[in-house]
């Protein structure tokens, strides 16, 4: 699978170091923090740790989001297997500045695209909560339909799922 990625307006390229400032921006967005929880990163140093161990997750691909134009850190995709699921799962999570312009979709569909250009891809997941309606929308609108509810009462995740289409 390649590193970077042009769509029509973006360019995905995996997260390093030097994304630091921007991982610390997106993971305490109001949105992040209730949606994908709390990662305790309040200054660089939290960030570059926080990376690392991204880069050294096996099985986990990080991508950064960017303005083609001027190359500016919008959002993330991510794509990893998670211990719980069966398959490979697929998510994202952008600054609120740059919430219903459709970068969220254009990425997440390319990247769609290309995992399931391996047999092995041909099934992809992903969960949100159940009250949140923007990533929900974002997934339909992908072609994920609805799998299951899965965890504990605390935390109930939404499974859904995506075939490739033959």
């Amino acid at each position: 699978m390649k590193q970077v990625y042009n769509t029509q307006r973006l360019t995905l390229t995996p997260v390093n170091e030097n994304d630091n400032e921007f991982i610390t921006q997106l993971v305490n967005t109001k949105e992040w923090i209730e949606f994908i929880g709390e990662r305790n990163i309040h200054s660089k140093s939290d960030a570059l740790q926080y990376i690392k161990k991204l880069i050294q997750t096996p099985n986990l691909i990080y991508w950064v989001v960017r303005n083609k134009e001027d190359f500016t850190p919008m959002g993330i995709i991510s794509f990893l297997k998670r211990d719980y699921l069966d398959c490979f799962d697929l998510g994202f999570a952008f600054l609120p500045g740059f919430y219903g312009k459709g970068y969220a979709y254009e990425s997440a569909q390319f990247v769609l695209i290309e995992v399931t250009k391996f047999s092995k891809h041909k099934k992809i997941l992903a969960t949100t909560l159940s009250h949140n309606s923007k990533s929900i929308k974002l997934l339909q609108k992908l072609g994920f339909v609805f799998q299951e509810n899965f965890g504990s009462d605390k935390e109930k995740l939404q499974v859904y799922k995506f075939f490739q289409k033959q």
